[in-house]
């Protein structure tokens, strides 16, 4: 059973910084590419960045320059580290794990945690 478990999320002021981690159990973390993903209320959840098995990244144009993801196999653990936050940075952050394994996806995701920034 795979599990996903984010943690650090918080209110934070405008301009200030968080650091999300996810820890991942019931899989072969290094293998997987890891993502975060977001939901503000009334809107659709959306990519905000990932990372692959090689450690080649992607970022949402919106967090481009001001969120980095990584990963550390040995501790089976993506991080995003979330700096010059704005308010439009508020959602419910949610780990995800992607795999393609023998022509089949296997797609998980955590329990998500908030991120609040005031202004």
């Amino acid at each position: 059973q795979v599990q996903l478990v984010e943690s650090g999320g918080g209110l934070v002021q405008a301009g200030g910084s968080l650091r999300l981690s996810c820890a991942a159990s019931g899989t072969i973390f290094s293998i997987n590419t890891m993502g975060w993903y977001r939901q503000a209320p009334g809107k659709q959840r959306e990519l905000v960045a990932t990372i692959t098995s090689g450690s080649s990244t992607n970022y949402a144009d919106s967090v481009k320059g001001r969120f980095t993801i990584s990963r550390d196999n040995a501790k089976n653990t993506v991080y995003l580290q979330m700096n010059s936050l704005k308010p439009e940075d508020t959602a419910v952050y949610y780990c995800n794990s992607y795999l393609r394994l023998l022509n089949r996806n296997y797609v998980y995701w955590g329990q998500g945690t908030q991120v609040t920034v005031s202004s």
